[in-house]
């Protein structure tokens, strides 16, 4: 005998399945599609992005990330004002000071690192002592961009001169070979492959010790987005904060394979070599970071970064909008710090 209940049962089947077909596609839809574009190859300095990325953060955010890696030959930063992207990590404060001069509508939501990794190696032995001797170095190899950035304001706020300059081109050799030498680099990176090159541990000055005051590994985006999703803009950030809690001080290995899965250059050895270095200098969590959360940002800071960039040459007393530079809304609100004390951080 046929009951009622029988009779709808295909009904009933296809009830389900359309519910569940609804449900799928409405999970689907959930993940919001984010394009994230990077300065650089992947490497250890944007680690904390590959951890939200494949330990579920972003997803968690609802959040379907894309990073899309930087390198010698693709140029990222036109593609965020163009909406090509939704954020990028540029690498300090002078790219978007010359944004806002450009009038290019994009804004610094939050910054990954602390100090700038930019560095001064030396040779051990050599009567370096401090960052003042290295003004008495015959030779400093400043690659072109350096010398018409961080290298005015070392001529202006410590004395180097132009008469010590010759191009850096990326390769260590000729400071190997000269032993009263100086050189630029990252101090995250550079002095394992000298190491591995050469044998020794290069004497490293971080010129954020010494009063490069500017940000780095900032993350902008278009001021558009931040006015018309920024929920989009709180949840890519605070992601990437936990993210970067989770690489420095918990289990980074699938962030790390990640990294050298995308870039050979950068194998899992290179990063943990990195990560260590990245810790013992407090680049990513130091300051502001240890009582607002990594990715801080203090207005202050900024206008002294300026400030010193205008004593350098670079720009004209007020030449420059600050409040248009940086926003500190998603940002300073501690999150991640219950992360790091569980996970046995500074």
């Amino acid at each position: 005998m046929h009951t009622l209940a029988s009779q709808n049962r295909p009904l009933l089947r296809g009830l389900t399945l359309g519910l569940t077909l609804a449900g799928a596609a409405f999970a689907a839809h959930a993940q919001e599609k984010v394009v994230f574009a990077t300065n650089w190859k992947a490497q250890a300095g944007h680690g904390g992005f590959y951890q939200a990325l494949v330990d579920g953060t972003y997803k968690k955010y609802g959040l379907d990330v894309d990073i899309q890696q930087g390198g010698p030959m693709v140029n990222n930063r036109p593609m965020l004002p163009a909406g090509k992207v939704d954020f990028l990590m540029t690498g300090n404060l002078l790219q978007s000071f010359d944004n806002v001069k450009n009038g290019v509508p994009t804004v610094v939501v939050a910054s990954f690192f602390q100090k700038d990794p930019q560095a001064i190696f030396a040779h051990p032995g050599q009567g370096y002592d401090t960052f003042k001797d290295l003004t008495k170095a015959p030779v400093a190899f400043i690659g072109k961009d350096g010398q018409f950035s961080f290298w005015q304001w070392m001529k202006s706020e410590h004395g180097f001169k132009d008469t010590q300059l010759k191009p850096y081109t990326f390769n260590v050799g000729p400071f190997l070979a000269d032993k009263k030498s100086i050189q630029q680099g990252y101090a995250i990176s550079e002095p394992l492959s000298i190491k591995a090159q050469a044998g020794f541990d290069p004497v490293v000055y971080l010129l954020a010790d010494h009063g490069f005051s500017t940000y780095a590994n900032t993350i902008e985006t278009r001021a558009d987005l931040i006015k018309t999703k920024p929920e989009t803009v709180r949840k890519f950030v605070e992601a990437s904060i936990i993210g970067w809690n989770n690489y420095l001080y918990g289990d980074n290995k699938a962030a790390n394979e990640m990294i050298a899965k995308l870039n050979p250059d950068s194998p899992v050895a290179s990063s943990q070599g990195s990560i260590e270095l990245i810790k013992k200098m407090g680049i990513v969590d130091s300051g502001e970071s240890l009582t607002r959360g990594i990715g801080a940002m203090d207005e202050a800071r900024i206008k002294d970064f300026y400030e010193k960039m205008v004593k350098a040459g670079l720009y004209k007393p007020g030449e420059i909008e600050l409040s248009k530079v940086a926003t500190t809304q998603f940002v300073n609100k501690g999150v991640g710090l219950d992360i790091r004390k569980q996970l046995g951080g500074k």
